[in-house]
């Protein structure tokens, strides 16, 4: 076979597979959402005239070419291997894989966010809990965990001292050294409950509730998960799995959500059917619940002001308190507090992850 045939029948076959793929991404039906992504995907774009003339059609149609190409995870992960094992990257689109753990890159530090979060706890602290009994704790995001000689990574310790520097009337709580990257799930970013047993006692001790936590957990496995991250770092990675730790105590408490205006349990169960289970802990993101314990020994409430790495380990508090409230002022303006919450004389906790604390234009 001569050169030239080849050179016609490598680009006739080429052809012949490009209209192949192209008509069965026209032809199968669309994917409303990536579970491994957890988000929704690109939709084929209306048609307009102004659409076509000012060119974000094109654009639209890319991204909706990029989101529902066939066999998308496969690419996914073809080229997260290419990335890593054929041209040697460290990371791929600051996601790696450490020790058996995939983590994502948090860099550099934003100075102005971490304070921007300490003067939005002072103000909250200032209007409405002048006095008060209140503590802050920091929790660690994975990158933490890692070889900085390997892996770059935000100043953890300045953001620490920024967080000191600039807080008012409210007392340090350092979780750091009571956790490990093996308290992380290996395919998400939140901590594991049943290994926050450090971080209870560190908190109940220097807080002063220690004395109220008499009963242990059981620990209940739940079911096994892939984590936020195991779509971004779409490798062969063991898949992790949701377990919970209970007693009597937390059997018969009661979640309220304002949102919804349901009481549930502490652990939601029908939320495993959901793109994220960990949303089995209070439900998942919402901007205001109750736990209520009907067998409290004490009529002390707490509020905490929180993110999602709360929702796993407060409820390993319910046993201290009568009431604890918890607010997360990603989703509710903090200016709103007094419309739903009879200020008294609360125990204040605020416990937010170096994640949000970097980026805390999110806190309303």
């Amino acid at each position: 076979m001569s050169d030239k045939t080849k050179n016609v029948v490598v680009t006739i076959t080429f052809l012949v597979f490009i209209i192949l793929l192209f008509l069965i991404n026209v032809l199968k039906p669309s994917r409303e959402i990536s579970q491994t992504e957890r988000r929704k995907l690109a939709q084929f774009p209306k048609i307009t005239a102004q659409k076509i003339f000012n060119g974000s059609f094109s654009k639209e149609f890319e991204n909706y070419a990029t989101d529902q190409i066939v066999k998308r995870e496969e690419f996914r992960k073809l080229k997260s291997v290419a990335e890593l094992n054929l041209f040697r990257k460290k990371d791929n689109n600051g996601i790696y894989e450490y020790k058996d753990s995939i983590v994502k890159i948090e860099y550099p530090l934003n100075e102005n966010s971490i304070l921007n979060a300490a003067n939005k706890i002072n103000e909250i602290q200032k209007n409405y809990f002048a006095g008060k009994k209140s503590y802050y704790a920091i929790v660690p995001d994975k990158n933490y965990f890692t070889d900085k000689t390997k892996y770059i990574s935000m100043d953890y310790e300045k953001l620490e001292q920024i967080m000191k520097q600039n807080m008012q009337d409210v007392e340090y709580i350092n979780l750091f050294d009571c956790l490990e990257l093996e308290d992380y799930y290996r395919t998400d970013i939140h901590w594991k409950q049943e290994n926050l047993q450090k971080v209870v006692e560190k908190i109940s001790r220097q807080m002063g509730f220690k004395n109220r936590l008499t009963k242990g957990f059981t620990k209940e496995p739940v079911i096994e998960f892939e984590g936020l991250y195991a779509g971004q770092l779409p490798l062969a990675t063991r898949k992790d799995e949701i377990c919970i730790l209970t007693n009597e105590t937390i059997q018969k408490a009661s979640v309220y959500s304002y949102e919804t205006n349901k009481e549930t349990s502490i652990y939601d169960k029908e939320k495993l059917s959901s793109n994220d289970k960990y949303d089995i802990y209070l439900s998942g993101p919402t901007p205001l619940i109750t736990i209520t314990n009907p067998e409290a020994k004490t009529d002390k409430e707490l509020i905490v002001f929180r993110d999602s790495f709360a929702s796993s380990l407060v409820p390993l508090f319910t046993e201290a308190y009568r009431k604890i409230t918890l607010i997360d002022i990603r989703y509710m303006r903090s200016k709103d507090i007094e419309k739903y919450i009879e200020i008294k004389d609360q125990e204040i906790l605020y416990l937010y992850s170096t994640l949000v604390l970097n980026n805390s234009n999110i806190l309303k």
